[in-house]
């Protein structure tokens, strides 16, 4: 019985830790380079599964995706119910000019796709090479993970994304 309390600590901080990576923040590696230069193949971040409970995601926030048996990295860029259209290299969204700090990569013109509620339309950040929502449509709410938005590995790196 000595034993078993002296275990008690131990056990509740194993209980703590699943429980933390389960519902709240669990980290995940970079596999590709979909999302080069934000994001690099083999860098660790943490995804913040808490978020997706407590907010609706914005524009240009990255996010983690269950795709089959794998999990995929790419930013948002289009939001439930829009329609949105990638012209000359711009975005537009329900036909107006969305501007933004951020560069990506050329991407292509697209036809005008309408994003179904409850859904997102991503992209990857490095467009040419990237596997995304231009090839299997829009993303459902229910699929996304978490978003990203800081990375712990390579320490070169360390810190927020954007």
């Amino acid at each position: 019985m000595k034993t078993f309390k002296k275990l008690i600590p131990y056990m509740l901080i194993i209980i703590v830790v699943i429980l933390i990576r389960s519902f709240i923040i669990t980290p995940a590696i970079v596999n590709g380079d979909s999302m080069e230069k934000t994001l690099k193949d083999g860098e660790v971040m943490l995804v913040n599964k808490m978020f997706m409970k407590i907010d609706k995601l914005s524009r240009y926030d990255i996010v983690v995706i269950e795709k089959g048996d794998e999990y995929i990295v790419k930013r948002v860029v289009g939001l439930p119910g829009e329609h949105i259209v990638y012209k000359d290299n711009k975005l537009y969204a329900d036909d107006l000019l969305i501007t933004s700090e951020l560069t990506f990569e050329k991407t292509k013109d697209f036809e005008v796709f309408q994003v179904p509620a409850n859904s997102y339309y991503v992209l990857g950040d490095n467009r040419d090479v990237s596997s995304d929502s231009r090839t299997f449509g829009s993303v459902n709410e229910s699929l996304i993970v978490g978003k990203v938005n800081f990375v712990l590995f390579p320490f070169s790196r360390f810190g927020m994304v954007k």
